[in-house]
């Protein structure tokens, strides 16, 4: 087994009286492409959201690469390298492709505040650097020809890609994709997934994905848990979760499935 990536440790968290999740217990190995499904409503983005420091856990502990991030902020997060895109499109809409993930790049930038001010020959070097690392991202994912486009023009299935060009500008050993294959039409969907699987060979990068589309989820993860309610139902294989009668009755519902 690899070394222990991520561990979520009995997580809980409650607004006013609801527990939105509940006793939370995830464990992701590095490498590993993880997939966290459930019906509407079940608590998959508030479980991101406690991952990513959006939300602090009512109880429990979430423990990334060695570091406890209960306390972090968001930003805090990234910077240990945990990196994730949203259920609703977040780009800069008025900004450029280019200039979207570049400002994602600057998460890493050697420079500091007297460097920025004076335009030092560092900053000017490191500027470069950032300008080429995010035309080396767009051209990964196939997004060269829209480097100077409006992020906000760009058809649906392109922003789901810069979106997903910008988390990895970060640098992240773990990437949160929230429902990516939403709004896609077949086609997209699949080369979304070709890609997904790209990703992780090409960036060496370890990935969970929230998708209700079952064939995205099943031709790509090797692990699935399910969360129904806010509890982890059932955790395995592909296989295992496609015929395990939780599952299918928090999908159908009791009577259904029996």
């Amino acid at each position: 087994m690899s070394p222990s990536l991520l561990q979520v440790e009995n997580v809980t968290k409650r607004f006013g009286g609801l527990a939105a999740v509940s006793g939370l217990n995830i464990n992701i190995q590095e490498g590993e492409l993880v997939g966290l499904i459930g019906p509407n409503g079940a608590g998959k983005t508030t479980a991101f959201n406690l991952l990513t420091g959006v939300y602090d856990p009512s109880e429990g502990n979430i423990v990334f690469d060695g570091n406890s991030i209960n306390p972090l902020k968001p930003y805090q997060v990234t910077k240990l390298g945990m990196a994730r895109t949203f259920q609703n499109i977040r780009l800069f809409k008025e900004l450029t492709s280019l200039e979207n993930v570049k400002i994602a790049c600057n998460l890493r930038s050697k420079s500091g505040l007297f460097a920025a001010i004076f335009r030092t020959p560092s900053m000017i070097e490191n500027d470069r650097e950032i300008e080429q690392k995010s035309l080396d991202l767009l051209a990964a994912l196939n997004l060269s020809h829209v480097a100077s486009n409006r992020a906000g023009d760009l058809a649906y299935g392109l922003q789901r890609r810069l979106e997903i060009a910008r988390a990895l500008a970060t640098q992240p050993k773990l990437l949160l994709l929230d429902e990516p294959a939403a709004g896609m039409n077949p086609q997209e969907k699949q080369e979304l997934r070709e890609l997904i699987q790209d990703i992780r060979t090409r960036f060496n990068v370890t990935i969970m994905l929230i998708e209700h589309d079952m064939k995205v989820v099943m031709g790509l993860c090797e692990r699935i848990y399910v969360l129904d309610y806010g509890q982890i139902i059932a955790e395995g294989s592909p296989e295992d979760i496609r015929s395990n009668p939780k599952v299918i009755a928090a999908y159908l519902g009791q009577e259904e499935a029996e």
